[in-house]
């Protein structure tokens, strides 16, 4: 058990699903299969479900910011 005085560490995903990632990124579900598909957007597989490393979206986002 743990310690009641001890607080409760958060623990970041690594990894999120398409529509977590949608949310994040306030874009639609088409839009991040549509990112995914160009390569725009990395993804690792388990099977038929797909998970995008949150740093991915992190290094995407800033990758946007640059380009405008």
């Amino acid at each position: 058990m743990s310690e009641p005085n001890q607080p409760k560490v958060q623990i970041e995903p690594l990894l999120v699903r398409v529509e977590e990632a949608a949310r994040l990124l306030s874009l639609s579900r088409s839009m991040i299969y549509l990112l995914l598909d160009r390569g725009d957007l990395p993804s690792v597989r388990c099977g038929t479900a797909r998970r995008i490393p949150l740093a991915a979206l992190q290094a995407w986002v800033e990758r946007q910011s640059t380009l405008s």
